[in-house]
């Protein structure tokens, strides 16, 4: 069982202002808990006892936030103050605190609700890392609310990925939520680089899967997103 996830958490949410002038994007609340909270709960449920955060602006205030809601899980920061190192960096600047087994990967400012079965425990029923590298959790675009985006991803019957055409549409949006082999985690580009590289690789070597949220799932990028969010929660 996979126990361990990395919650990255050290972006400048610059989409985010000016909520984001004072407080850090993961601590913007929507519901009434903070972005990170919601993620946190979610990590809890799926069985998450160590959660590895990346923290860089205003990181003490993140910080401070994980030493009073936990949600009774281990939690341990990758500091990231000197130099913030986008994606792939950041994985690669936490790796000897995630350990050598695989491990959820999951952004703190997209928000999910999980579906007919709990998410992460259907996305380790799916993963198999005799033929995976990665396993992303896709949201169809038609349901990826408060996304302006054309999509990321096409999946094949077997659930294996390939990207999205320029100038075309692709039928699935990565939601922020992946299963990572510690295997990937190799051969950094430059200290800052995006998690892509990454995916590129495991798509070059067929590798790269993914599978579909039942759930709801929302992009919560901006302040215009937030009542838009909430007011689907609390109606459905």
């Amino acid at each position: 069982m996979i126990d361990t996830a990395m919650l990255m958490a050290a972006g400048l949410g610059k989409r985010m202002r000016p909520l984001t002038a004072t407080r850090p994007k993961p601590l913007v609340k929507v519901a009434g808990k903070p972005l990170m909270d919601h993620a946190l709960d979610r990590l809890s449920a799926g069985g998450i006892r160590k959660v590895v955060v990346n923290v860089h602006y205003l990181a003490d205030t993140v910080e401070a936030h994980l030493n009073a809601h936990s949600n009774g899980m281990n939690v341990l920061i990758s500091d990231e103050r000197a130099k913030l190192l986008e994606t792939g960096g950041g994985l690669i600047h936490a790796r000897s605190l995630l350990g050598d087994d695989p491990f959820f990967c999951a952004n703190s400012d997209n928000l999910w609700i999980d579906g007919p079965q709990e998410t992460l425990g259907m996305m380790q029923r799916i993963w198999d890392a005799e033929r995976m590298d990665a396993l992303l959790l896709l949201v169809p675009l038609a349901r990826a609310h408060c996304h302006s985006g054309p999509g990321d991803f096409h999946m094949d019957p077997s659930g294996r990925l390939s990207r999205r055409k320029t100038s075309h549409v692709a039928p699935f949006v990565f939601t922020g939520v992946q299963i990572l082999s510690p295997s990937l985690l190799v051969d950094p580009p430059s200290d800052v680089f995006s998690t892509n590289i990454f995916w590129n690789r495991a798509i070059e070597a067929g590798r790269l899967y993914g599978v579909s949220h039942q759930g709801l799932w929302f992009d919560v990028g901006t302040p215009g997103a937030i009542p838009l969010v909430e007011s689907m929660l609390a109606h459905g």
